[in-house]
């Protein structure tokens, strides 16, 4: 079950934190504001899940939680994966 969580986070990610968001009080214990989570499902939704997650799973940033973020901002901001550039070349 948590892999096909994963497998729908990375899929449709604005979908999974909405859900969390509504549904339980996973944001709210990593994140100490609101306006942290808005911005996140705007702007960059895949990092705002996976600092939830590694707050909530390790206490903070570090270890495999960074490792984590860091992928997730490299996924969002579209270095890791299918870019837009590339998918108009071909």
């Amino acid at each position: 079950m948590p892999c096909l969580v994963a497998i729908l986070a990375l899929a449709f990610p604005r979908v999974i934190l909405a859900l969390v968001f509504l549904f339980s009080n996973y944001l709210q214990r990593a994140y100490q504001s609101w306006i942290w989570p808005l911005l996140g499902f705007l702007l960059m939704p895949l990092t705002t899940l996976a600092y939830a997650w590694a707050v909530n799973s390790y206490g903070g940033v570090e270890g495999v939680g960074l490792v984590a973020i860091v992928v997730a901002v490299l996924i969002d901001l579209g270095i890791l994966g299918g870019s837009s550039r590339r998918r108009r070349s071909a």
